[in-house]
């Protein structure tokens, strides 16, 4: 399809990629039911692996299988589907073109409980050329102890994947020395939207902030400024403006299962703020099929204006 306004908006944004990364990133924005909008929906299935399979998928059994997943996002009309090595090595040579797919390069479990946490890197950017991928996704935890160790390798995988002409799209999930609460906080949420834009991050995944101040000095400034956080909107309205001003793409998990009256409700409210989209998993996935569908149908219609 032609490139929208909007789609050339976006790009414009990223004035030092090379064509091919600006070609894959169009191919994200421009697949699926929000193609042209700006907006983006995709789904993303790296919970097995985060979370263990009973926990992810015995809501759901079908998502046991990993074709289930990639033809649920299809079917859907999803921009893109995200997932480890695994689960896209069983179906890109099955789907090759249909969907455009994101390889998440670095995972976690549940397992150990660290004081310092860190994804471990599980696959290559040469692992998603291979695969067709139009992005790698990467976690970081700002925050963690390790940052420096993560931060580090991150460079070295975004200047990777741009080489190949692929971007990133980074999971940017507060940890650490944090409190719980602290760890979605507003305050943290848009310093951790900042440095994924620092970083060289074109895709910026963040938790939906709270209205919780977890820094002192923060509380300051927020207050100087006047800045205000009191519904999601308002603190959406932060987190992309912390993105270089709305510049870079930011987009909004879903979080936890939760039910469908709120989440809707939630979207509603980062469509207002000026979010470019959701990142939704769970929330999708362990609903039954058809549930799944009009859920994900229902989301992006918000996201359209609809």
């Amino acid at each position: 399809m032609a490139y929208t306004d909007r789609v050339k908006q976006i790009l414009s944004w990223y004035p030092s990629d090379n064509p091919g990364t600006l070609t894959n990133l169009a191919r994200l924005l421009n697949h699926g039911t929000l193609a042209g909008t700006g907006k983006l929906v995709i789904l993303p299935v790296d919970q097995g692996f985060e979370h263990g399979p009973a926990r992810s998928f015995g809501p759901n059994p079908a998502g046991y299988d990993p074709d289930y997943h990639a033809q649920l996002a299809i079917e859907s009309g999803c921009n893109a589907y995200a997932a480890p090595l695994g689960f896209l090595e069983a179906i890109a040579g099955k789907l090759a073109g249909e969907i455009p797919l994101i390889l998440k390069v670095n995972n976690s479990d549940s397992l150990a409980k660290t004081a310092a946490p860190m994804s471990a890197v599980t696959s290559s950017v040469k692992d998603a050329v291979r695969l067709g991928c139009a992005a790698v996704g990467y976690t970081i935890y700002p925050g963690s102890a390790a940052r420096n160790e993560q931060y580090q390798d991150l460079r070295d995988i975004i200047a990777e994947a741009k080489s190949y002409g692929l971007p990133t799209v980074l999971w940017a999930y507060p940890r650490g020395a944090l409190s719980k609460e602290g760890e979605t906080a507003i305050d943290v949420v848009a310093y951790a939207a900042q440095i994924s834009a620092q970083m060289g991050a074109h895709i910026i995944k963040v938790k939906p902030p709270s209205d919780h101040l977890e820094q002192a000095e923060a509380k300051k400034a927020f207050e100087k400024a006047n800045i205000s956080t009191k519904t999601l909107a308002d603190r959406v309205r932060e987190v992309v403006r912390s993105a270089f001003n709305g510049k870079r793409i930011v987009i909004f998990s879903g979080g936890e299962a939760k039910e469908t009256g709120a989440l809707i409700e939630d979207i509603r409210q980062i469509h207002q703020g000026g979010g470019f989209g959701s990142i939704m998993g769970r929330n999708a996935f362990q609903r039954p099929h058809d549930e799944s569908i009009k859920l994900l149908k229902d989301v992006m219609n918000i996201f359209a204006g609809k």
